[in-house]
């Protein structure tokens, strides 16, 4: 069966209930329900609800007759019972997000020293020499570090090893300069996994296939222990995790696949391939049922969402965009449903017509939430933004409006407060001679002090400069006899002498203690800088994470294990354990408090008011001309999205009939993003339960400012046109 379900049409309560009740009398002893889900915080959520079913409705023992796994948790099930069979050894381990990212970035930058003519392939030729420079010391290796990881996952999705690719490529005889060198990237990659005994996620699915194929007798088991599979959001699988459940599905089971393509959105970062639901929901044998009631939204918010779906599907100028959705209208519920839809006089929805700057769109949303809140304490809210760094400015400018927000980014502030501070005293503890690092470290360990009634900005800075003036570190921390850097230095007074007297006792502690274990010397330098109790506990889980990661790398120093910190800091990476997305969040638990969000993490979610920004034909390209794209960076010649050419390549060397050309995955890339974007904007839109705010900014170039996204324009006009009326369709604020 195929269920196709709209926003908040109850599936993860629907699907729970019905997983108790096949519970309740429809297995053997020796048989379970399985519940596959797509994330860690989606098992939980679905295990309590089904514990609740059992117990309230049929008076039964939770715990028995169910397993609730994520894909990949269902892998490493099937994996670790039969790891002989695909040869691995018994104890092999995972290598998460964070091992299996620094494994890539040393694989990458070994092939980049042996490929130094890669750069020149692709880069815009009107760069000056400067722009070369900095383009090959940072945005270059970053870029490639994603096209290899890309194309890495696309070729597990296939499975293909590096080995059978290699070969490929040599029988092809073609200068794909970007499949050669990813291939060898992935070569490394996979070296480097195996001298550590370790797997990473892409492979569980592929080696949990292996497993089952060649052990029959091993797949008919997990069949009968498992006759009834449900699977939630279905839209979100690749070829790879869906062949895996038909497996074990069999052509006698029971496979109930729930989810809604118009919300597919991780195409762009996953291997995700909302195609097989829907054609999976047009199969023939597949049973199709439509959710399409939803008690979320009040009536003005599911029909703009369901207008945009009609619009993309019949007007779209963009031929391409027109099967971004699955024409499928929000319906709103019966008068006696349990989840009745919010009432119309508390609903509205409003497209501010003005473009505003970046920094005057933060204020205007700020502003508004101001005035909004002291009367609305008992609502839920959401400013929902683009990307994680939009977030932060919208973040900061809640605090010192002295409004409490919680954000749901890769990271939280406090977070990353915390590592930065931890990994600039890491840093100059690497590399105690560096004067950068100690004036780096000197001003994150002032930002902790705290002086009743004394700004020390103005001291800090001017400390800062003197300590750049310092040409040998050890002259002002371990002087000799008679070369004492800090008494020689003039005009300092008592404050800035006392700050720099105990910056150095602090310092010259933590140098005592560099040869400790990583866990035991991050405690020992927080216990130092930090007062707080939430600032302590998160330099301890740094502490517990960067012992397992120098216990998986002996040969990293301090310096890589304070690279991983600044990773964070800096919020290229989410530090798994840290933000509320590990354990689920529940906005009722947090009324009167501005939630922060990007789209993505937004999904599944649900807030009474909710302000979303930055609808922008960047953000939300349309295919015009003046439109730009995310993946196409400003030093790449003729637009090409180099992630997209890399994987042409590596699908063309699968079969001899299909030729590569330059420029065509660029553009069908293009053509994804569009139908991607419009489902994300989709998504935000139905986040909002009784108010929805969209605003736009004109970017960060005057000269060249964004305009407003053409399904914001096509919005706005729908609503305007809307006549109020007892049935009217829509109402405008």
């Amino acid at each position: 069966m195929g269920v196709a379900a709209v926003p908040g049409s109850g599936k993860t309560e629907v699907l729970s209930a019905l997983a108790a009740q096949i519970v309740s009398g429809q297995l053997l002893d020796d048989q379970e329900v399985l519940v596959v889900t797509l994330v860690n915080s989606a098992v939980d959520n679905f295990a309590e609800r089904i514990r609740r079913f059992l117990r309230e409705e049929y008076r039964l023992l939770a715990g028995v007759g169910y397993r609730v796994r994520t894909l990949h948790g269902l892998s490493h099930d099937i994996v670790r019972e039969r790891p002989s069979l695909v040869g691995v050894a018994d104890d092999f381990a995972i290598a998460d997000e964070r091992e299996s990212n620094s494994i890539l970035e040393d694989a990458v930058q070994s092939q980049l020293r042996l490929r130094h003519g890669l750069l020149q392939v692709y880069i815009e030729p009107e760069l000056g020499e400067g722009q070369v420079a900095y383009v090959k010391r940072k945005p270059w290796p970053e870029l490639l570090r994603d096209v290899a990881s890309a194309f890495i996952r696309r070729a597990k999705d296939r499975r293909w090893p590096p080995e059978t690719l290699a070969s490929w490529l040599s029988a092809r005889g073609a200068e794909w300069p970007l499949a050669h060198f990813c291939i060898e990237v992935y070569a490394d990659y996979q070296r480097s996994l195996a001298y550590r005994g370790k797997v990473d996620f892409d492979d569980l699915v592929r080696l949990a296939i292996t497993a089952l194929r060649i052990d029959g007798d091993y797949l008919q088991r997990l069949q009968h222990l498992w006759p009834y599979i449900l699977e939630d959001e279905a839209q979100d699988s690749s070829e790879l995790q869906q062949e895996l459940l038909a497996m074990l599905a069999g052509p006698d089971g029971n496979w109930i696949r729930v989810g809604d393509t118009n919300q597919a959105v991780f195409q762009t970062f996953t291997t995700a391939d909302p195609s097989l639901l829907r054609g999976f929901l047009d199969s023939p044998g597949v049973q199709t049922v439509e959710m399409s009631e939803s008690g979320r939204s009040g009536q003005p918010i599911f029909q703009a969402a369901n207008y945009l779906v009609d619009w993309t599907v019949s007007q779209h100028p963009l031929q391409a965009a027109r099967s971004a959705f699955r024409r499928q209208h929000i319906q709103p519920t019966e008068p006696d449903d349990p989840q009745p839809n919010p009432p119309r006089d508390e609903c509205q929805v409003h497209f501010h017509p003005r473009g505003l700057s970046p920094e005057a769109e933060v204020r205007m949303v700020v502003a508004s939430l101001a005035d909004w809140l002291p009367e609305h304490m008992q609502d839920t809210v959401a400013i929902l933004v683009p990307d994680n760094n939009r977030g932060f400015k919208f973040a900061k400018a809640l605090r010192d409006a002295g409004l409490e927000c919680l954000e749901l980014l890769n990271s939280s502030s406090p977070t990353r407060q915390t590592a930065h501070v931890l990994a600039s005293i890491c840093q100059h503890l690497a590399d105690p001679g560096d004067q950068r690092n100690l004036v780096t470290a000197f001003e994150a360990w002032l930002e902790q002090q705290e002086t009743e009634g004394v700004d020390l900005s103005g001291a800090g800075r001017r400390l800062a400069a003197r300590l750049r003036s310092c040409r040998h570190t050890e002259d002002y921390l371990w002087p000799r006899l008679g070369v004492e850097w800090l008494q020689s230095q003039e005009s300092l007074d008592d404050l800035e002498l006392s700050l720099l007297s105990l910056f150095r006792t602090r310092a010259r502690h933590w140098h005592e203690a560099v040869s400790l274990p990583i866990d035991q010397l991050i405690l020992t330098v927080a216990q130092d800088l930090f007062m707080e109790a939430a600032d302590l506990a998160r330099a301890y889980h740094f502490a517990v994470v960067l012992r397992d990661l120098a216990d998986a790398n002996p040969e990293w120093r301090l310096g890589e294990l304070a690279r991983e910190l600044r990773v964070v800091a800096r919020n290229q990476r989410r530090f798994v354990g840290i933000s509320a997305e590990d354990t689920g969040f529940d906005a009722s638990r947090h009324r009167g408090r501005v939630v922060v969000a990007t789209m993505h993490r937004a999904k599944g979610l649900e807030w009474d008011r909710v302000h979303l920004t930055s609808v922008n034909n960047y953000g939300f390209p349309s295919g015009g001309e003046l439109d730009s794209y995310r993946g196409e960076p400003w030093f790449i010649r003729d637009d090409l999205n180099v992630v997209e050419e890399a994987l042409g390549q590596l699908e063309a060397l699968r079969r001899e009939d299909v030729e590569y050309s330059e420029g065509k995955s660029s553009l069908r890339a293009r053509e994804d993003y569009v139908r991607e974007r419009l489902r994300l904007f989709y998504v935000g839109i139905t986040r909002a339960k009784k108010e929805l705010i969209v605003t736009w900014n004109t970017g960060r170039r005057e000269a060249e400012p964004l305009q407003p996204a053409l399904a914001f324009t096509q919005l706005r006009t729908y609503l305007e046109q809307c006549e109020l009326s007892d049935e009217g369709e829509a109402e405008v604020a």
